[in-house]
Order: C-alpha cells, then sequence, then structure tokens
C-alpha cells in the first residue's frame, strides 16, 4: 500500500528491539519458574503460584510499569500488557496474581493514595512482600456494584466495617484487602461510598474458600468483616470518593486481565496446532482435514484480533485517551475470544482435550470466567451500547 505524505502517518505494530528482548527474557524465565507440571500442581492442588511469582517479583517484573521513584522499572502500559500476556501464555493464574498486585497494591494506590500510602506498599508490593485481594461484589450487588450494603460506621477517630462480600479473590495469600464500604447512604447510590486499604489478618475478618469450576489455584471467597477497625488513614481516594476511584481501577483491571487471557488464549491455541500436526486419522494429520483447520484458522483470528485489542487499548491508556467504552470494548471481546478458542481447543483435541491430564481441559474451566467476573459481556454490551448513544 502506497504511504501519501501529508495524509496519514503509519502505524508501527512491532514492538521495539527492548520490548521484543525483554518479552524472550521473561519467557525464557517463566520457562524455568513456572513449567507446565507446576502449573498443573497448583491447579491441582488449590495453590496459588507464589514461588514463581516471587522469583518475578525478585527480577524486577512485577514493577515494570511502576515509576522508578518506587523501585519500578518506569515502563509503559504496553511494557505491562507485554508480561502480563507472557505470563497468561504459561499460566493464567500466575498471571492473574500479578495483575491482582499490579492493579490495587500498585496502581490504585498512586492513582489514589496519600504519600505515605505510596512510600508504604508501592515499593513493598513491588518486591513481592505484599499482595492484595480486592471486596467489591456483595450477594445483593454483582452486575449492580454501586447497590452495596456493607458500611463503614464512625467510631471515634477510625471506622468499624460490617457486612460481608462475595468472589474476593486471592484471600489465601492476601496480606492487604481494598474493601468498598458504604459511608453515606443519604444521597444516590453511586455517593456515599469509601475504598479502605485494611490488612487481611485484621482482627474481625474471617473468610471461606468457595470451590470453583476454574481458577483453582487463586480460587476466590467469602469475605465476613465483624466490625473491622479501618483507622482514617487506611482511606484510599478520600471519603465519600470510592466510586470514582472504582471506576479507574475497574479501567485498569480490564486491561490487565484482557492481556492475561490473550495469552492464555494463545497458549491454548499452540497446544490444538501441536495437536492437529501430530495426531494421524485415516493415514494423514489431522491438521490435514479441512473441518479441523477451518477451527484453527478460526481461532487464530480471535487470538490475533484480541492481542490487537490489547495493545490498542495499552496505547490509548498511555495517552490518557482509554475510557470505559474502549474498556468495555477491550474486555468483551478478550473474554469472549477465550471462551471460545477453548471450547474449539478441546473440539480439536477431541477426548485429549477433554482429559485431565492435558492442559486444554484447564483452559476450558478457566475461560468460564472471563465471561462472567470483572463485568458480565451483557454489562459490556449495555456500556457498549449507551456510549454508542443507544
Amino acid at each position: 500500500m502506497r504511504h501519501l505524505p501529508g495524509r496519514f502517518n503509519p502505524l508501527d505494530f512491532a514492538f521495539s528491539e527492548q520490548q521484543e528482548m525483554m518479552r524472550r527474557t521473561l519467557h525464557d524465565l517463566l520457562g524455568r519458574v513456572c513449567p507446565p507440571e507446576y502449573a498443573m500442581a497448583c491447579d491441582r492442588k488449590g495453590e496459588a503460584p507464589v514461588e514463581a511469582y516471587l522469583a518475578l517479583a525478585r527480577d524486577g517484573w512485577v514493577g515494570v510499569s511502576a515509576p522508578e521513584a518506587y523501585g519500578g522499572m518506569g515502563g509503559s502500559t504496553l511494557d505491562l500488557a507485554i508480561v502480563l500476556e507472557t505470563a497468561g501464555m504459561h499460566y493464567l493464574d500466575l498471571a492473574t496474581v500479578i495483575f491482582r498486585n499490579v492493579c490495587y497494591g500498585c496502581e490504585a494506590v498512586l492513582i489514589s493514595g496519600t504519600e505515605r500510602q505510596k512510600a508504604e506498599l508501592v515499593p513493598a508490593t513491588l518486591k513481592g512482600e505484599a499482595f492484595f485481594a480486592f471486596s467489591l461484589t456483595e450477594p445483593e450487588a454483582g452486575s449492580d456494584a454501586a447497590a452495596i450494603i456493607t458500611r463503614a460506621e464512625p467510631d471515634g477517630d477510625h471506622f468499624r466495617i460490617t457486612g460481608v462480600k462475595n468472589f474476593t479473590s486471592g484471600m489465601p495469600i492476601a496480606t492487604h484487602i481494598l474493601v468498598a464500604a458504604r459511608t453515606d447512604s443519604s444521597g444516590p447510590k453511586h455517593e456515599g461510598i469509601t475504598n479502605f486499604m485494611v490488612p487481611a489478618k485484621r482482627e474481625g475478618v474471617t473468610w471461606k474458600k468457595l470451590p470453583l469450576l476454574g481458577h483453582r489455584a487463586m480460587g476466590t471467597s467469602v469475605v465476613y468483616y465483624d466490625r473491622v477497625l479501618a483507622r482514617e488513614d487506611e482511606i484510599l481516594g478520600g471519603l465519600g470518593q470510592g466510586w470514582k476511584g472504582l471506576m479507574a481501577y475497574l479501567t485498569y483491571e480490564r486491561l490487565c486481565l484482557s492481556a492475561a487471557r490473550t495469552g492464555a488464549a494463545a497458549a491454548a491455541l499452540e497446544l490444538a496446532i501441536s495437536h492437529a500436526r501430530e495426531r494421524k486419522q485415516f493415514g494423514r494429520p489431522i491438521g490435514s482435514f479441512q473441518a479441523v483447520s477451518h477451527m484453527l484458522a478460526e481461532m487464530h483470528v480471535l487470538v490475533d484480533t484480541a492481542r490487537l485489542q490489547v495493545y490498542r487499548f495499552a496505547w490509548l491508556a498511555s495517552q490518557g485517551k482509554a475510557g470505559r467504552l474502549e474498556a468495555a470494548t477491550l474486555k468483551l471481546y478478550a473474554g469472549e475470544a477465550y471462551k471460545k478458542v477453548s471450547d474449539l481447543g478441546v473440539q480439536v483435541m477431541g477426548g485429549y482435550g477433554y482429559s485431565a491430564e492435558a492442559a486444554m481441559e484447564r483452559h476450558y474451566r478457566d475461560a468460564r470466567l472471563a465471561t462472567i467476573g470483572a463485568g458480565t459481556s451483557e454489562i459490556q454490551r449495555n456500556i457498549i451500547a449507551k456510549a454508542i448513544g443507544l
């Protein structure tokens, strides 16, 4: 295609030489600290991949996009997307540990925290000394997140949090919980919400891990707050300013999760391609049959398009141009793509894909959450429809 001077600027879809080297280095490290048998063992035991995560933290990968002033690499949002996609290729639950700590222990604190909170929490996060859980969803407040009824009532100079939170992931390893609680019920439901960063082992916090279809290593829990002390200096973002903060954190979360799931989808695609090349029926590789090759072609298109969406959003975020529409579009597509790719992957592999001995089975289970958690696909479509004027 000709370039017309003065009319169009060429788009560069290539990573820089430094980013390519970063991706290769991380891929090699993950091959050592998170091999397939390690991921399978974590999934079967229901144990978080802490050892692999700490190895990444020691080498600075958790802080790839964090400011150098707090011990980070000072990289871009694009660099973070590369890290999460690469981690997702090796083990999605490892990528979710990275995302949760980067999103809530670093980005949320940098967006909303005081200087003291930043100085205490961000370096600890990057070193692998602090792990974070996010407590928002409640039994009667799921897609309608602003309907939360967990309360934080004044108690002298402090607050006391009382309520129940559903689907709080990462509790077995969490040192801190970002809790959204209602401090004022007199106005609209989006107002009067305050975010608190409280120690996970504080008196009055109890939790019960839920058995899940997928994401078994990280898991999720019901958390009970029984008059849990929350100090005034543990407020994140100001009294009554929680909803604004939550919207910023969730936008960032959608990038992180989408990058990780795109990496996982790419891994599922590679598994299916490898199987289609090696498995023979009727005297030839099954990939030579159009019925199989077309499924693989569809999987490739889904992964490639999801990857383009991820890096487009990362670029927009680095320019301060990523909003709710773009975040919803990304979350919707990447989640649906991973779900479809894993389903087709099982079909391509047949009985082998259905076997618990194969990683494809885990992809199939993990992918089901992609269209439910952190905002259902239906909610993303609602956001998109509203944004385009419907």
